[in-house]
């Protein structure tokens, strides 16, 4: 079979599920990964056939997809700040808003020594700052003992050194380290926002990662903040990914608290996304 055809054949499938645009991306994802050829070859080899065994594999990757599993978790990789990273349901997929926290921390700490990552799942945050600086020794904890073998396994891959750390942040007292910046992307999204949610998502993502009660929907930030309290060094700084529907309540607690030089910073899809401090 033609793969331009079997190209055709994809797009239409998920046609009635995605956008077109995402289901041709999708195909192109795929064929990078799979088949190590990008979109010019195609269009450039339009003769190019696929097998029998390289067409059930691309079966297999459409049913998933037409039951709405992630891309990412399919091919058990992503791309983040520019680095190779495995996920799997264990992880939340990292996503470019995320990115932009990196990018501003990056900016904000240039001579940062210490950085603790709180809630590292894939290790995305760690690995991208110790990446982008050597110098700086960089912890990352999680309470899931799964996320942190595949954090650990994309520390080696991008050949990093992390320390990670095996903890509940919500029961954990202390430890005897004192940090230039903590930073933490916690569960927060609410359960009445189950609603709005696609199925890829709702479906595949690890809820301990992503949702936290009605009642009390900074649970995670309050505890990290009075955490950050002890552990921060003289003028440390604080770094949240936060709900965009609960920016003003976040900057709220943190001021209550004490924390000085409160901002608060929009992502590319101008939502309110991220918010620094320092002590």
């Amino acid at each position: 079979m033609l793969l331009k055809e079997y190209k055709t054949y994809f797009i239409t499938k998920l046609e009635p599920l995605y956008d077109v645009l995402e289901a041709e991306s999708f195909f192109y994802i795929v064929l990078e990964s799979y088949h190590k050829l990008k979109r010019i070859d195609v269009a450039l080899q339009p003769n190019l056939e696929i097998t029998l065994e390289q067409k059930s594999y691309w079966d297999k990757v459409l049913q998933q997809l037409q039951n709405y599993k992630p891309i990412q978790y399919i091919l058990g990789k992503t791309e983040f700040f520019g680095l190779p990273f495995y996920v799997n349901e264990n992880t939340l997929i990292p996503r470019p808003e995320t990115e932009e926290l990196v990018d501003w921390i990056l900016q904000s700490l240039p001579k940062a020594q210490s950085v603790l990552d709180i809630g590292t799942g894939s290790g995305c945050i760690a690995i991208s700052l110790k990446k982008n600086m050597p110098q700086v020794k960089v912890y990352a904890l999680d309470v899931s003992e799964q996320a942190l073998k595949i954090a650990e396994q994309n520390a080696q891959v991008n050949n990093v050194d992390i320390q990670f750390i095996q903890q509940n942040i919500l029961v954990l007292q202390d430890i005897p380290l004192s940090f230039d910046c903590i930073v933490s992307n916690p569960p927060y999204v609410r359960e009445l926002e189950k609603a709005t949610m696609k199925p890829n998502v709702l479906n595949f993502e690890p809820h301990l990662a992503l949702f936290v009660e009605d009642t009390d929907a900074l649970l995670f930030y309050r505890k990290i903040a009075h955490f950050a309290l002890k552990h921060l060094k003289p003028n440390g700084k604080l770094f949240f990914e936060i709900n965009q529907y609960l920016a003003q309540e976040t900057i709220a607690m943190l001021a209550a608290l004490n924390f000085k030089n409160i901002q608060l910073k929009k992502d590319i899809y101008n939502n309110d996304r991220m918010i620094q401090c320092r002590l």
